[in-house]
C-alpha cells in the first residue's frame, strides 16, 4: 500500500510574516532589558537586523549557523561558562533573535510565534517588577494576534485586512474571559509557606551591604540610583540629618579590607542606654541575595526573624534576602553605647597589622604625644585635618600596599570608604579603639506614599570610637569635608540651579510609589497574607481546606463562565451570522422565531405566510443562503461588496406593523 504523501505546507503570506516578527520582537523586548549591558543592546540589534533580511523569505542555512555560533561564542564570552539560570535566558534571547531567519510557512510561523513566549516567561526568573508584566503582557497580545491572522489564513477566512484595532480587541475580550479564573487563582489556590524551588535572586545585578570593605568595592553602589530600602513612620519622625541606617559592623582589618568578626552574632549584646526619643517605623528591604539588615541607629531589638549582634548590627535569622521582606523596627539614638569594653573586644578594636601605612601610624603617635589623654581632643585634630585639606570625588587612582598613607598624604581626595577608613586607622594607631560601620545615610521623602527612600547610592561607611563614659560614639569624617553629599539625594540633585532631573522628579516619585504598591500587593502577597484574606468580612483566618473550597467554587464559576461566553463569541465570529441572529430575536418578539433546525428559506416562507407585509424577507434570506454556502470563502472584490451591503441590509430590516382592518 503507498504512503500517503504529506499535506503541502501554506507558505507564510506577507501580512502573517509581518504580525509573526512583531509577535517576535515583543516576546524578546522584556528579556533584553534583563540582560547584561553588552548583551542586551547587542542581541536586540541582531534581531531587528534579521526580522529585516527575514521580511520576505528565509535567510540561507549557511548564514543562520554562522549567526547561531557568533551570538553563542558572545554570550559565553560576556557571562563566563556558568551554565546557570543568567546565562540559559541570554542564550535563550540570542536563539529567538536569530529564528526568524528560518521561518517559511505557516507551521514555520507558529512555531516561532510559540517559541517566542518562553522569552516573557524566562523574564520572570529574573525579574518581577510591574514593568515586566505589563511587556509580558504586550507580549503575549501580539502573540495571540499573530496566531489569529495565521488560524484565519489556513481556515480560508482572512478575506479582508482586518484592522489592527479590531484584532487587538478581539484579543482583549479573550484576555478578559480568561482573567476571573486567574485571579481566582492568584488570590485564592493555596500557597507554600517557602517556594517550591531555590533558585536564588539576581544577586550580582543587586549590589547591597557586604561584610567586608576593600579599596574601590563601593564605586558602583555609590552610583546606582536604584532603591535599597523604604522605611515608613508611625509617630516621630527623625531629622534627615539624624537618620543613619546601620548596617554591617566591620571590626578586623588586615591593611586593605575590613570585615566582620564571624563570633560577634553568638555574644551577648552590651549594655545600652538610650535617649528618651524613640522612633518606630517598618523598614521594606529590596532583595540583595545576602542576610544583612539595616536599622536606623541604634536598633533597640530585633525584629522576629531576626537576630542582634554584639556590635548591633542585625541579620536574618534563616534565609537570605531574595524577595521583598518587611520588617517592624523601633530604635533610638544611644546616650551610652557598651560603657564598659572588654579586653578582648579592645584588643581587636586596636589591633592593626604591622607593615602598613607607617606615615598615618606616626602621624597618630605624634597625636597621641602632643596631646596627651584627652581621646576627644585627638578626634577633633583628624576632623579638622581632613576638613581643611581634604576633598570629596568618586574618581580615585587605584590604591597602593599602603592605601591609607596614600589618602592622607598623597590625594587628600575620596569618598565615604576612604575617608571612614583612613580615620579608623588614625584612632587605632592613638590608642583610641574605633571600627567601621557599614550602612546607608539619609534618605528621600516621597510625599505621594508618605514614606522615605533609600537608594543604593545613599550607601555610606562612618566610624564608631570608644570613648571613656559614653562608649561607642558616632563619627562621620566624610560629613567635615563634605556634609552635602553624605545626604545626597535626587531631590536635592533636582533642586539644584541648573538640574536637568527636576521636571522628572515627579515622575520618580510616582513610578516608585507604584514599584512600592506592587511590592505590597503582589510580591508581599505570601501565604501568612492569603490566610487572613477574609478579615474584613469578620474570618480571621482561612485555613487550607477552606482555600481549596473557595478557589475550587470560584474556578467552576469561571470556567463555566468562559466556556459560555467562548462559544457565544464562536458561533457569532461572523458579522452577517451576528446580525442574522439579532434578525431572529426581533421575530421571536412577535412570536415566529426561528427553530435551530429550520432552514433560512423555510423560516423566511413561514414568516412571510404569516405577515405578508414582510415579503421582503424572502429576498434577504436568500442572500444570506448565497452569502454563507457561496461568497463567504471569496476573496474577491464582489464579495467584499455583498458582505457590507447585507451586513447592513439585516441589520436595518424590522418587523413591519400589521395593515389596519
Amino acid at each position: 500500500m503507498a504512503e500517503r504523501a504529506p499535506p503541502p505546507k501554506l507558505a507564510l503570506d506577507p501580512r502573517s510574516r509581518g504580525w509573526v516578527l512583531l509577535a517576535t520582537l515583543a516576546c524578546l523586548v522584556p528579556l533584553l532589558l534583563q540582560l547584561a549591558s553588552p548583551l542586551g543592546p547587542g542581541i536586540g540589534t541582531v534581531a531587528v537586523v534579521v526580522a529585516l533580511l527575514a521580511r520576505r523569505q528565509a535567510l540561507a542555512g549557511w548564514m543562520r549557523v554562522l549567526l547561531a555560533l557568533v551570538l553563542a561564542g558572545t554570550v559565553f564570552a560576556v557571562m563566563g561558562l556558568n551554565f546557570g539560570r543568567d546565562t540559559g535566558c541570554a542564550l535563550l534571547a540570542a536563539m529567538l533573535a536569530i529564528k526568524p531567519a528560518e521561518t517559511a510557512s505557516l507551521r514555520d510561523g507558529r512555531s516561532l510565534v510559540g517559541f517566542a513566549l518562553f522569552a516573557p516567561f524566562a523574564t520572570f526568573l529574573l525579574d518581577q517588577g510591574p514593568l515586566s508584566l505589563l511587556l509580558g503582557l504586550a507580549a503575549a497580545a501580539f502573540a495571540l494576534v499573530a496566531l489569529q491572522q495565521m488560524a484565519e489564513v489556513e481556515s480560508g477566512e482572512a478575506r479582508t485586512e482586518t484592522p489592527a484595532w479590531r484584532r487587538f480587541g478581539s484579543v482583549g475580550r479573550m484576555v478578559a474571559i480568561g482573567l476571573p479564573l486567574a485571579f481566582a487563582a492568584f488570590w485564592l489556590f493555596p500557597r507554600l509557606a517557602s517556594p517550591m524551588w531555590g533558585a536564588p535572586d539576581r544577586a550580582q545585578a543587586r549590589p547591597g551591604l557586604a561584610d567586608s570593605m576593600s579599596p574601590g568595592q563601593w564605586v558602583d553602589l555609590l552610583t546606582d540610583d536604584s532603591p535599597a530600602a523604604r522605611a515608613r513612620f508611625f509617630g516621630t519622625t527623625p531629622p534627615q540629618e539624624q537618620m543613619y541606617w546601620r548596617g554591617p559592623v566591620m571590626l578586623e582589618f588586615d591593611g586593605r579590607t575590613w570585615s566582620q568578626v564571624p563570633w560577634m552574632r553568638h555574644r551577648g549584646a552590651p549594655a545600652v542606654t538610650p535617649s528618651r526619643v524613640a522612633w518606630d517605623y517598618e523598614l521594606e528591604l529590596e532583595p540583595t541575595d545576602r542576610r544583612q539588615l539595616v536599622a536606623l541607629d541604634l536598633p533597640l531589638s530585633a525584629p522576629e526573624g531576626a537576630w542582634l549582634g554584639a556590635d548591633y548590627s542585625l541579620q536574618t535569622a534563616r534565609e537570605p534576602l531574595r524577595d521583598v521582606t518587611r520588617w517592624r523596627m523601633r530604635s533610638s539614638r544611644p546616650e551610652v553605647f557598651e560603657p564598659l569594653l572588654e579586653r578582648n573586644m579592645r584588643r581587636l578594636a586596636l589591633e592593626l597589622p604591622p607593615g602598613f601605612n607607617p606615615r598615618a601610624v606616626a602621624l597618630a603617635r605624634e597625636w597621641r604625644e602632643a596631646i596627651g589623654e584627652d581621646d576627644e581632643a585627638i578626634v577633633q585634630r583628624a576632623l579638622q585635618l581632613i576638613n581643611d585639606e581634604f576633598a570629596y570625588t568618586l574618581a580615585v587612582l587605584p590604591p597602593g600596599r599602603h592605601a591609607v598613607d596614600e589618602f592622607l598624604f598623597d590625594n587628600k581626595a575620596g569618598y565615604c570608604e576612604q575617608f571612614s577608613s583612613s580615620f579608623t586607622v588614625l584612632m587605632r594607631a592613638a590608642g583610641i579603639p574605633a571600627r567601621v560601620v557599614g550602612g546607608y545615610a539619609g534618605g528621600e521623602y516621597n510625599r505621594l506614599g508618605g514614606y522615605w527612600l533609600l537608594r543604593r547610592s545613599d550607601a555610606h561607611a562612618w566610624s564608631e570610637v570608644w570613648l571613656e563614659g559614653r562608649g561607642w560614639v558616632r563619627v562621620d569624617p566624610t560629613a567635615a569635608v563634605a556634609p552635602e553629599r553624605v545626604f545626597d539625594t535626587l531631590a536635592d540633585r533636582a533642586n539644584a540651579e541648573g538640574s536637568l532631573i527636576a521636571p522628572l522628579l515627579p515622575a520618580f516619585q510616582v513610578g516608585d510609589w507604584m514599584r512600592r504598591g506592587w511590592n505590597d500587593f503582589v510580591l508581599g502577597f505570601d501565604a501568612n497574607r492569603q490566610a487572613q484574606l477574609l478579615r474584613p468580612l469578620g474570618i480571621d483566618e482561612i485555613p487550607p481546606q477552606g482555600l481549596v473550597l473557595l478557589f475550587g467554587l470560584v474556578a467552576v464559576i469561571a470556567i463555566a463562565a468562559a466556556i459560555w461566553l467562548v462559544t457565544r463569541e464562536a458561533r457569532e465570529r461572523d458579522p452577517v451570522l451576528r446580525a442574522w441572529h439579532a434578525l431572529g430575536r426581533r421575530y421571536r418578539r412577535v412570536g415566529l422565531a426561528r427553530e435551530l433546525h429550520e432552514p433560512a428559506g423555510d423560516w423566511a416562507r413561514r414568516v412571510t405566510t404569516a405577515r405578508p407585509q414582510d415579503a421582503n424577507l424572502n429576498a434577504l434570506s436568500q442572500r444570506f443562503a448565497e452569502w454563507r454556502y457561496a461568497l463567504r470563502h471569496d476573496p474577491g472584490a464582489r464579495a467584499r461588496v455583498v458582505l457590507r451591503g447585507l451586513v447592513r441590509d439585516l441589520r436595518a430590516f424590522r418587523p413591519l406593523p400589521e395593515n389596519p382592518a
